[in-house]
């Protein structure tokens, strides 16, 4: 099966370890850092959201009118717009992309960040308005005729969008989370579940849930799995691990000077910060487990980046030279995970050495594993073929 490789499309050159030297939104940095993905063999690269951040879906526009090439994944909170108004901007911004939008619902894990734009719904509340929102946008996409709607949180009479995507039938739709109510939604509805870096072990488990949940919905396909790391990437190993100690130390100095615990990529303040000591999302709480029971799993995870962050987000990290950690996502695309999310502490540098060092390595074993498996698949068609003639001459 085919691999895809996903990074962040941030609009400032702020990080979790250096502080930020741009304004929070730079149209240089951000088609900069952009073509560095699209010159390194990057598939797509992620907008996010933030209560304070710069709204997502005009920086996607902006980027989609200057590069040709680059798919985009944009973030998109159901509660900070109607669905019927998203479905018509999404829409629009697959018109001006040319067909390379996929979007992420975010339901929120956060209360706190939640409320920073009026969303006081509970979290199970969330999900359930998550999933009515994206079945809307899904009908907007699709329908050519008007409809009605009523709901637990929407009510429209007579919608018929003029504006459709260039993907047809509609764009993907990109869906993440740990919790049972995640994957109830997200397996309903979502063309991509997205999980955050844990042991191999437990990422499997996590597949076999949305496997489940997508059955329990009543599907016959299954969603793509995404599985998301931060590389710490050296020519060699000892190199490697000592800059992951750096990273660590600069990690826990900037969350000391951060008082208000805002994510510098994102413009989000999520767990460990001061309005959650502990984190509210399964995710999170997930990550904070793995960390405190093991610092090194697998070929090459490591756990102190998401441990000095509180869970924040993605930010288990896969440390190594460029093969080991290229192994190391081999073991998750062997699971059933195609789409690996990868972003580096210095976002524009790291962009840059993962697409020359590791994804053309993982791109090559993709190949060869794709090729043994077809020729597999053909040997034991002839076989099946050449018994079935024996019959026939026999009969």
């Amino acid at each position: 099966m085919p691999v895809e490789f996903l990074g962040i499309a941030a609009t400032g050159d702020g990080s979790e370890t250096t502080a930020r030297t741009t304004a929070a939104f730079d149209r240089d940095y951000t088609l900069r850092l952009a073509r560095a993905h699209e010159d390194h063999g990057w598939d797509r690269v992620l907008f996010a959201y933030g209560a304070g951040a710069p709204e997502p879906s005009a920086a996607a526009a902006f980027l989609a009118s200057h590069l040709e090439r680059l798919q985009i994944l944009l973030a998109h909170r159901p509660n900070v717009s109607y669905p019927t108004f998203a479905a018509k901007t999404f829409a629009t911004l697959d018109r001006i992309s040319d067909g390379r939008l996929t979007v992420h619902f975010i339901t929120g894990g956060n209360d706190h960040e939640q409320q920073r734009e009026g969303d006081f719904l509970t979290k199970d509340q969330r999900y359930e308005r998550t999933r009515e929102y994206i079945g809307i946008v899904k009908k907007a996409w699709t329908s050519r005729e008007p409809f009605d709607h009523e709901g637990p949180h929407y009510r429209f009479n007579d919608f018929v969008s003029d504006v459709f995507p260039v993907q047809q039938p509609r764009p993907g739709v990109s869906f993440g989370g740990s919790s049972d109510a995640a994957y109830a939604a997200g397996g309903a509805e979502a063309d991509v579940y997205c999980l955050w870096g844990e042991p191999l072990a437990r990422t499997a488990e996590q597949i076999e849930r949305v496997k489940e949940a997508a059955r329990a919905a009543g599907r016959t396909d299954v969603p793509r799995i995404q599985v998301a790391f931060r590389p710490i990437i050296a020519p060699t190993e000892e190199l490697a691990w000592e800059k992951a100690h750096r990273t660590v130390a600069a990690i826990r100095d900037r969350r000391g000077t951060d008082r208000a615990g805002t994510n510098p990529a994102t413009g989000t303040r999520e767990a460990g910060t001061r309005e959650t000591a502990a984190p509210e999302n399964v995710g999170s709480q997930r990550l904070i487990e793995i960390a405190e029971a093991g610092e090194r799993y697998d070929r090459a995870l490591w756990t102190p980046t998401a441990a000095a962050t509180g869970g924040a987000g993605n930010s288990n990290a896969l440390v190594g030279t460029p093969e080991t950690v290229a192994q190391a996502l081999l073991d998750y695309y062997d699971l059933g995970v195609d789409i690996l999310s990868a972003r580096g502490y210095h976002l524009l540098d790291d962009a840059i050495d993962f697409g020359r060092y590791v994804i053309p390595i993982v791109r090559e074993e993709v190949a060869k594993r794709d090729a043994a498996r077809a020729a597999k698949a053909a040997k034991a068609e002839r076989a099946e073929r050449d018994r079935h003639q024996l019959i026939a001459v026999q009969a």
